[in-house]
C-alpha cells in the first residue's frame, strides 16, 4: 500500500483524487494548494489532511507525490519530491522552458528515484489497442498516422497567457502519441497555424488553430491537426494507414443510440469534455503508476518522454514563426 502525497486541488487534482482513493494500492494521506480553501475542501471530500506542500514532500511517511500543480511549478517540485526520496506521477508538460526541462531531468536522474509524466492518452483503452495492434503487425508496416484533437471550446485567454501556448499545452499529448504509436522521435517539425476562432488568443501571442507534420527517419509521417472550437463536442480521433490496412479509433459517444428514417441517420454527439472522455484513463494511468511502484518495474512514460515531447512543441513553435521546417536535432 503506497502513501500518496497530492500537490494540486484544482479541477485534474480532482481527477487524481478519485484514481489514488479508488485504486487498492494507494491512500491519499495529504492534499496541498496556493488556495488553502481548495485545498481544505478537497482533503474533506476524502476524508484525509490539508497540508503544505513542502510538508508533503518532506513527510517520510509518503511514499510519492502527484504533482497536479500549475506548469511553471513543475519541475522544481520534481526535484524537491525525489530528493525527499519520492517517487513522482507529474501532470504534462514537464515545465514551459524545454531548457529547464533537461535541466530538471539531470537533477532528478542524479537521485534516482522513478518519475512518471501524466501523459493519460496512452492508457486510453481504445488507443491502446490501437497502439497494440500495429505492434503485433495487424497493417504490415506503418506508414501514415493523423491525430485529431479539437477541444470543444478556447478556454479563457487569461490561461490562454499562462498556459505556453497550444503546442506546449494541447498539442503536447499528440506528440507524444505520435511518438509512441511511431516507437521514435521524429526528424523534422513543419507547423502552420492561425488565430481564427478567438481574435483575443491571436493578440495573446497564440493560435488556436494549427496543423504540424512531423516526418520520421523512414520517411514515416504523422499529422497532428488542433482547433480550441468544435462545437460538437470533444473530437479525439486517430488513424493509422499501414501497407496492409488501416486501424482507426473513434470517439466516445454520449450515448450509442441512432435514430434511423426516412430522412436520414442520426447519433449522439461525441462526449463533450476531456474530464468526461479520459475519466477511465486517469484511473489506468494511475494503476499502472501503482503496479510498477509495487513491482519495481520500470514506469510506462518516463520523464525523457515528457521532454521530448517538450521538445516537440518548441520545434512546432520555431517552425510556426518562421515558416520553414525545423530539425528536432537542432534544438534538442
Amino acid at each position: 500500500m503506497l502513501n500518496i502525497g497530492l500537490l494540486g486541488a484544482g479541477r485534474i487534482g480532482n481527477v487524481h483524487a478519485r484514481a489514488i482513493t479508488s485504486n487498492p494500492g494507494s491512500i491519499l494521506v495529504a492534499v496541498s494548494d496556493v488556495n488553502i480553501d481548495a485545498a481544505a475542501k478537497l482533503a474533506a471530500q476524502y476524508g484525509t489532511e490539508a497540508r503544505s506542500s513542502d510538508a508533503i514532500i518532506n513527510d517520510p511517511a509518503i511514499d510519492a507525490v502527484l504533482i497536479a500543480t500549475s506548469t511553471d511549478t513543475h519541475s522544481d517540485l520534481m526535484e524537491a519530491a525525489t530528493n525527499a526520496g519520492k517517487a513522482v506521477l507529474c501532470e504534462k508538460p514537464v515545465d514551459l522552458s524545454l531548457e529547464r526541462a533537461r535541466a530538471c531531468q539531470v537533477i532528478v536522474a542524479n537521485t534516482g528515484k522513478p518519475v512518471m509524466i501524466g501523459f493519460n492518452r496512452r492508457f486510453d483503452p481504445n488507443f491502446a489497442a490501437l497502439k497494440v495492434a500495429a505492434d503485433r503487425g495487424d497493417i504490415g508496416k506503418t506508414e501514415l498516422l493523423s491525430i485529431t484533437s479539437f477541444d470543444p471550446a478556447p478556454p479563457p485567454v487569461s490561461y490562454i497567457k499562462v498556459s505556453g501556448g497550444l503546442f506546449r499545452d494541447m498539442m503536447i499529448h499528440d506528440f507524444d502519441m505520435a511518438c509512441w504509436i511511431f516507437g521514435s522521435a521524429p526528424e523534422t517539425v513543419t507547423a502552420t497555424g492561425s488565430s481564427i476562432v478567438d481574435p483575443e488568443i491571436g493578440a495573446a501571442g497564440d493560435v488556436d488553430t494549427a496543423v504540424v507534420t512531423l516526418k520520421f527517419a523512414d520517411g514515416r509521417i504523422a499529422v497532428i491537426k488542433n482547433s480550441r472550437r468544435a462545437v460538437y463536442g470533444y473530437d479525439q480521433r486517430i488513424e493509422l494507414l499501414g501497407s496492409e490496412g488501416l486501424l482507426s479509433a473513434g470517439n466516445i459517444l454520449e450515448n450509442t443510440v441512432t435514430k434511423s428514417t426516412k430522412d436520414g441517420v442520426t447519433g449522439a454527439k461525441p462526449e463533450f469534455f476531456f474530464l468526461e472522455r479520459y475519466m477511465r484513463a486517469y484511473s489506468i494511468e494511475w494503476s499502472a503508476f501503482v503496479e510498477a511502484l509495487t513491482a519495481g518495474s520500470a514506469l510506462p512514460v518516463s520523464l525523457a518522454d515528457g521532454v521530448n515531447a517538450l521538445a516537440l512543441a518548441e520545434a512546432a513553435t520555431r517552425s510556426l514563426k518562421s515558416g520553414q521546417t525545423v530539425r528536432l536535432a537542432d534544438i534538442f
